[in-house]
């Protein structure tokens, strides 16, 4: 399926990258909700979200997307002051386009609970 993220991928829409691997990609999101408001993205478009993630087949791209937003919350200086890590599934949750992403969001102070 294409999405908007497919075509982010795929370099057909421009982003504000701050992040690419192999198998990751992270860009500002188009609307914020923090200061600092990443998504982070697997490029398969194999995972659209939780529910279709495959233990075993799908562990190495996870643990990469994890692994880059270590590195991105140290790059945006959010690391130390601390950040938070979303992932909605399913329409109830607000996730609007089906492909698997985490938000970072960081440079302020949240609250609990979220929603």
């Amino acid at each position: 399926m294409e999405t908007v993220f497919s075509k982010i991928i795929s370099k057909e829409i421009p982003a504000k990258i701050v992040f690419e691997s192999e198998n990751v990609l992270a860009f500002h999101d188009i609307n914020p909700q923090a200061p600092v408001h990443v998504l982070i993205i697997p490029k398969t478009t194999e995972i659209n979200s939780v529910r279709n993630f495959i233990a075993g087949a799908h562990d190495k791209i996870i643990g990469e997307m994890l692994s880059a937003a270590k590195t991105i919350a140290k790059d945006l200086n959010i690391f130390d002051s601390g950040f938070r890590l979303v992932i909605n599934n399913g329409a109830d949750s607000g996730q609007e386009v089906p492909h698997l992403h985490i938000h970072l969001l960081g440079g302020r102070k949240f609250t609990w609970p979220p929603g």
